[in-house]
């Protein structure tokens, strides 16, 4: 047995002998979200009594930092420098969690306790993002332990507390620490693997951009039977506009929105993607070939083309209908868009077809990224190091992937530092995030660890950038 081999085993055991359950839970019974400013004091216990101890344990220092903005949670830094001739990996991991929604859940014990129940562990933050990051610093422990306490690189711990509020503060945040957060590659974990059973490697992530529609021709209600079909309905002009945004199977119909000019995806990322799985879903979403762009795979219209959803549209009052003609109509709608696709072109071509298609008298509101895109070369030195090193540690099968489908920061620490993007998601599609029911696959937890020891092992030989 090589001594990869033995720290691999080492994982293992321990993982298997309920070391990692024991640590996610303490994690999970924190109440750290961030969508509940009542909860402040659970993020900065989730820094003070859970991170900081455990990475002072493995020689990290830690400093926590009030985030740039007022009202926003703190950052934590976390470094452990071996040597400046050594290679220097910046980690990324998010502390907060979206609101329990206790009275929701029917699995497990609630969100605030871990219970396993066969297959998986509940909890909120199982997923998104408490599982995750411990799973890269239950990797580490096992690597330092079997080197004598030293890794063989550099590694730098950004730990947000608002990535569910859409990171905000982080961008500045690294933009002063710049200095300090220079490195040769950014690896981190969050967002679901390709599906359960196939460890995955993404470039990127998918890019969140939000607008409102409105529709507003009078400024009060009016009776619908005197004035219906005789004066406009905005619910009807609204509804049409959107019928022309996007098609009754989902086919976007604004295709100046689309990447490769609504071409579809390039030769080289349909290879990449020729045999991804996806995720077979639940009851409740399920993956149907039929919706969305005709003559694309399932996986090319998740991470290769950009998609239109309507989040939320009202006309009237739904709970309480009256006999009027409605003032005003409203739909806030959302783009999901690949890294390929430039988001300040959005607007200005969604001005241009509704005013073509003759609604003119529709006005976009509210415009504006949500979450940037970002992504590196698929085909790039670092996505490759990942992919043969789980491949080597797992012994089966890497999905690359050239971005994930949500959202996430990595465009701060791409844009603002130049390191090129390594995600290894730990999560899966039906996990449960932001809703109910939260959970983390045992498999994948199991998989992970062991996957990004070989990963942290690897490192040290990785060379500087």
């Amino acid at each position: 047995m090589t001594q990869r081999d033995a720290v691999l085993a080492l994982t293992a055991q321990r993982f298997d002998g309920g070391a990692f359950e024991a640590r996610l839970a303490r994690l999970v019974a924190v109440k750290s979200t961030s969508h509940d400013a009542a909860y402040a004091s659970e993020i900065m216990r989730y820094f003070t009594d859970e991170m900081t101890p455990w990475l002072g344990q493995m020689g990290f220092t830690v400093e926590i930092h009030p985030n740039p903005l007022a009202n926003i949670g703190p950052i934590l830094l976390a470094e452990r420098l071996e040597g400046p001739d050594l290679p220097t990996v910046v980690t990324y991991g998010h502390a907060d969690t979206v609101l329990g929604m206790d009275d929701a859940w029917t699995c497990g014990a609630g969100p605030w306790k871990l219970q396993r129940d066969k297959d998986r562990w509940y909890g909120r933050g199982s997923a998104d993002n408490k599982g995750q990051h411990a799973i890269n610093l239950f990797a580490l422990e096992s690597v330092l332990e079997a080197r004598g306490g030293r890794l063989g690189f550099n590694i730098k711990l950004v730990l947000e507390s608002a990535e569910e509020l859409g990171s905000k503060g982080l961008r500045r945040y690294v933009e002063t620490m710049a200095s300090r957060l220079t490195g040769d590659v950014f690896l981190a974990s969050d967002g679901p693997r390709a599906a359960p059973d196939t460890p995955t490697v993404a470039a990127g992530s998918r890019g969140s951009f939000r607008f409102d529609l409105v529709v507003s021709p009078r400024s009060r209600k009016v009776h619908s039977g005197h004035w219906g079909g005789l004066t406009t309905d905005p619910g009807v002009v609204l509804s049409n506009a959107i019928a022309s945004i996007c098609d009754k199977r989902g086919k976007v119909l604004v295709r100046d929105w689309l990447p490769n000019g609504g071409q579809g995806p390039s030769p080289d990322i349909r290879e990449l993607l020729r045999a991804c799985p996806l995720d077979g879903g639940t009851d409740d979403a399920t993956v149907e070939p039929d919706w969305g762009e005709p003559g694309l795979l399932p996986a090319e219209k998740l991470y290769a083309w950009n998609a239109f959803i309507v989040l939320a549209m009202k006309s009237g009052v739904p709970d309480a209908p009256e006999n009027t003609v409605t003032p005003t109509g409203r739909a806030t709608c959302q783009i999901r868009y690949t890294p390929a696709t430039p988001p300040d072109t959005f607007l200005p071509a969604l001005r241009a077809h509704l005013d073509r298609e003759g609604f003119s008298a529709v006005r976009i509101e509210k415009g504006g990224v949500h979450m940037p895109a970002s992504a590196i070369d698929p085909t790039s030195h670092w996505i490759a190091f990942a992919e043969q090193s789980l491949r080597r540690s797992l012994r089966r099968h890497i999905q690359v992937i050239p971005c994930t489908s949500g959202g996430m920061p990595g465009d701060v620490f791409q844009d603002l530092l130049g390191l090129p993007l390594v995600w290894v998601p730990h999560g899966h599609n039906s996990c449960g995030q932001h809703g109910p029911d939260e959970h983390m696959l045992v498999e994948i937890a199991r998989q992970g660890v062991i996957g990004m020891t070989g990963l942290w092992w690897d490192m040290a030989m990785a060379g500087r950038a």
